[in-house]
């Protein structure tokens, strides 16, 4: 099989195998809808709180909606109580995703302290009734659709329990596990252990997804040769740079790709800001775009100054004028 292929999740089959990860401030469905414009196969949204959703669901709503470009994407939710996640679950109806997402893995000490996040990898038996609770509420409410989780590989080193953890989310209905190979204890520090990986796509019946240390298209193919996963997430390697998918498509397809030049980098951060405007207005789209530049404009020439000019920028008018005079030395000279 080409590494490079479809996956199947469930009654649902994705053309390929390169997927955009939830990462939360960033995923957002602009960000998302660059990302399929430029390769990705699937996309998530960032994580969304199950409680938070059923209490106000009018202010999750910009979390959830779906990009313009999404033809499939799944929506991401965190909680701790089957019951919640259940409602939660019932009211994505509207939105028509084509996967719930269960998030099993996140290490932030604001979600784990709810009981959620990588919390749950210590509480397997609650991992499994909330799979249970979301896929039940997924038949009730929206035909069906494929219920996938992600999870890490343990809380610590001394509890490495993915291969449990996985076994009882795929006994509870789970289509897909994705697995970022690190512990909670970690974070997003250290190097993956893509031996987990390899380990549970062994041990499953359903797809494994593989994440961790994927900032290149070099290492989305290694990690496919090395672990046989069904796919690969996309996470912090993506931020800035959603060139990556049509990259490693190429990759995998040809063995070889052309990297964007710095031009198409910063017209693609300001189509991102724009379409962050729709959705936002121009002044929050602007102050959330800072972060988003430094990304753009990492590693391309002159990158440092037009960041220092960058994160000052409060108007669209000013991120243009900025990027332009990048483009074109001259044009800033009197």
């Amino acid at each position: 099989m080409s590494p490079y292929h479809p996956v199947v999740i469930g009654s649902l089959q994705v053309p390929g195998n390169l997927f955009l990860a939830p990462v939360a401030g960033y995923t957002d469905r602009a960000f998302r809808a660059l990302c399929v414009e430029q390769g990705a196969d699937f996309t998530c949204t960032e994580l969304i709180s199950a409680e938070a959703l059923v209490r106000n669901g009018v202010k999750a709503e910009p979390l959830i909606r779906r990009a313009d470009t999404e033809e499939r994407y799944g929506i991401q939710l965190f909680g701790a109580d089957p019951g919640v996640m259940y409602q939660a679950t019932a009211l994505l109806a509207p939105y028509r995703p084509e996967v719930v997402d269960i998030n099993c893995g996140c290490p932030v000490p604001k979600v784990v302290k709810t009981g959620a996040g990588s919390a749950l990898m210590r509480q397997p038996a609650l991992l499994g009734r909330i799979v249970e609770a979301v896929v039940r509420s997924s038949r009730d409410h929206l035909q069906s659709v494929p219920v996938t989780v992600k999870i890490r590989s343990g809380w610590d080193r001394a509890s490495i329990n993915y291969d449990t953890c996985a076994r009882i989310a795929v006994e509870a209905g789970a289509a897909l596990v994705s697995l970022h190979a690190r512990t909670r204890a970690q974070g997003y520090a250290g190097k993956s252990d893509w031996l987990h990986i390899r380990d549970l796509v062994s041990r499953l019946a359903v797809p494994v997804a593989g994440s961790g240390d994927l900032f290149a298209p070099e290492d989305a193919e290694a990690m496919l040769q090395e672990t046989g996963c069904a796919g690969v997430l996309f996470a912090r390697g993506a931020l800035g740079n959603p060139f990556i998918f049509g990259a490693t498509r190429s990759l995998l397809l040809t063995g070889s790709y052309t990297p964007p030049k710095a031009s198409e980098r910063l017209h693609t951060g300001l189509r991102h800001l724009r379409l962050l405007a729709q959705d936002r207005g121009e002044k929050s789209a602007c102050r959330e775009m800072r972060k988003h530049f430094c990304a753009y404009t990492k590693g391309i020439p002159g990158g440092a100054p037009l960041r220092n000019k960058l994160v000052h920028a409060e108007t669209i008018e000013e991120y243009v004028a900025l990027c332009s005079s990048a483009e074109d030395p001259a044009s800033s000279c009197g």
